[in-house]
């Protein structure tokens, strides 16, 4: 049998590990003492590893923080993909923001999260870039559904305001309303809001 038909083999589960135990340690650390006061050198010794074991899975400080970009983006296409039966793709869209924007308001670690990268201008920096990274990947989801080509500016232009409304929604002192707005305004344009 191949690693595939029985899973992950030993070295990548090796692997997912040392990751996370980087980015667990990274988290507690940075949560402890604040970003700034945090070394990569402290991290890598608190997950017991070397600082060049450190780089090869983060490339950065600011990626330790934010290490399920991947899951990101998957929930991003799976919202656009796996839509129920009979939901709008704007409405899709809408949910998908409205739940993660929950989630990252739900809990005491979601909001001692939230505080270390809105208290940190490198992270406020980073996790907008990081998260616009998908608009792409979102881009080619939106125009496979409607069956348009790629290229079609109108997905690369709803997949970009759709990101931009979750950034504005983890700025938003009240989340869920600023979601519905701005979603709305999708949806309906400026004069029925008016």
């Amino acid at each position: 049998m191949t690693t595939t038909e029985t899973g992950p083999g030993r070295r990548e589960r090796k692997k997912a590990a040392t990751h996370q135990a980087l980015a667990d340690a990274a988290l507690r650390l940075f949560l402890d003492r604040g970003y700034e006061e945090v070394t990569v050198r402290e991290i890598a010794d608190a997950a017991d590893v070397s600082t060049t074991t450190l780089l090869k899975h983060f490339p950065s400080k600011e990626a330790l923080v934010f290490d399920r970009d991947s899951e990101m983006e998957a929930g991003l296409i799976a919202a656009v993909e796996n839509r129920p039966p009979g939901t709008s793709l704007l409405g899709a869209l809408r949910a998908h923001t409205r739940d993660r924007t929950e989630y990252s308001v739900g809990s005491r670690e979601s909001a001692d999260f939230l505080k270390l990268v809105h208290g940190t201008p490198a992270l406020v920096e980073y996790w907008h870039k990081m998260w616009m990274r998908h608009e792409h990947a979102l881009a080619r989801a939106i125009a496979g559904d409607l069956g348009v080509a790629e290229a079609d500016p109108r997905c690369a232009a709803l997949a970009h305001l759709a990101l931009e409304v979750s950034a504005l929604a983890q700025r938003a002192e009240n989340p869920a309303p600023a979601v519905d707005a701005a979603f709305n305004l999708l949806e309906h344009g400026w004069r029925a809001g008016n």
